[in-house]
């Protein structure tokens, strides 16, 4: 800690020099070596002495020494720099595969404990571009502004994702198409824009701030050691799972849920609680649904699974029951039934961005 900046280099320079000595040291030349060598000597005699003036000039001569039997080229800067940029991906790629996953929430099934993308329409125009800039980078806002420039009607509203969190939609219509930084649901939910509706000409289809939804890491380590806890938010995929549909493109989506059965509970939903074996269920989780104080409004029951309060499902070994905290508008296991346990990604750990009141770790 107290060591100074130039005692540093010089240590640094030596573990170099050295380095490079036994690196090439069967293919320099004797006087080569012989130089090097005695440049170590030197620095290190300097070092041990604390001459300040000789280890400053001893550093000067070994690194000038070093230069001139490692001449700096472009094509060792290019190879440097590629060398970097892969190893940076293999790491990247290595955290990605084992330890933590980015993942974005796309719809509102666990609102209000995390955002989905949401829609404000509006009629007024965006803020100037700096405040817009601003909102993206903390707040994950953009603005959206389509106008129909003449009569025509919506034929179509197709998805288009570019890289893995950009979602677009692009308006087809009669005789003019749209490409906007919002997916289909949020158009048509949140803006009401939907095939088949008739626009005039100056008519505004979609005006407003889109809030992206949060984006989490996913712990994908923990669960190759420990069991999956109740009330863990987690994320697993959908394949194999009937009533989920596939996407053409994308594939089986990934869901992210909060974790209500294990194997062997009994559940049963009596609104606004969810009981786990004749009991509520326990948990901050659980108790902040069920106190369905707004924004949360409870445990609905579901359609083929827990219809009714009389009705309780036993969660089968290898399954795992998930519920959305926004139940009454969340496509759960009590509409497919339960998550095998192969499918099981990992536990969402904590919210990266945007930088609402969100952001932080996940409960």
């Amino acid at each position: 800690m107290f060591t100074p900046r130039h005692v540093k280099h010089s240590r640094l320079l030596l573990r170099h020099a050295r380095k490079y000595l036994r690196y090439k040291n069967d293919r320099l030349s004797g006087p080569d070596r012989e130089e090097i060598v005695a440049g170590i000597e030197n620095l290190r005699d300097a070092l041990h002495r604390r001459d300040h003036e000789r280890v400053h000039s001893a550093a000067d001569a070994l690194d000038k020494t070093l230069h001139r039997l490692t001449p700096v080229t472009w094509a060792s800067h290019w190879r440097e720099n590629c060398e970097v940029i892969l190893v940076a991906i293999v790491v990247a790629v290595g955290i990605r595969s084992y330890f933590l996953q980015p993942f974005k929430i796309p719809t509102g099934s666990m609102q209000p404990t995390l955002n989905g993308i949401i829609g404000y329409p509006s009629t007024t125009p965006a803020p100037n571009i700096l405040r817009q800039i601003g909102e993206f980078i903390i707040l994950g806002r953009n603005y959206i502004d389509v106008v129909s420039r003449e009569d025509d009607q919506v034929f179509e509203i197709e998805p288009k994702k570019i890289l893995f969190f950009f979602t677009f939609s692009r308006l087809i219509c009669g005789h003019q198409n749209f490409l906007v930084y919002a997916p289909p649901e949020t158009l048509t939910h949140d803006f009401s824009v939907f095939p088949g509706r008739l626009y005039r000409r100056g008519d505004i289809i979609a005006r407003g701030a889109v809030d992206t939804g949060d984006q989490v890491f996913v712990d994908k380590f923990s669960y190759n050691f420990v069991k999956p806890h109740r009330g863990d938010v987690f994320v697993f995929r959908t394949n194999h799972i009937p009533g989920i549909r596939e996407d053409p493109e994308a594939g089986s989506p990934f869901y992210i849920k909060r974790l209500a059965g294990l194997p062997g509970d009994h559940l049963r939903i009596d609104p606004p609680f969810l009981y786990v074996d004749g009991k509520k269920a326990e948990g901050f989780g659980f108790a902040r649904v069920m106190a369905a104080k707004p924004p949360y409004r409870g445990y609905a029951q579901g359609h083929d699974y827990l219809g009714a309060p009389n009705r309780s499902f036993a969660v089968p070994a290898h399954g795992y029951f998930a519920l959305g905290d926004n139940s009454y508008n969340s496509y759960d296991s009590r509409y497919w039934g339960p998550v095998p346990e192969e499918n099981l990604v990992g536990r969402g750990l904590l919210v990266y961005w945007p930088f609402n009141h969100h952001w932080g770790l996940i409960r």
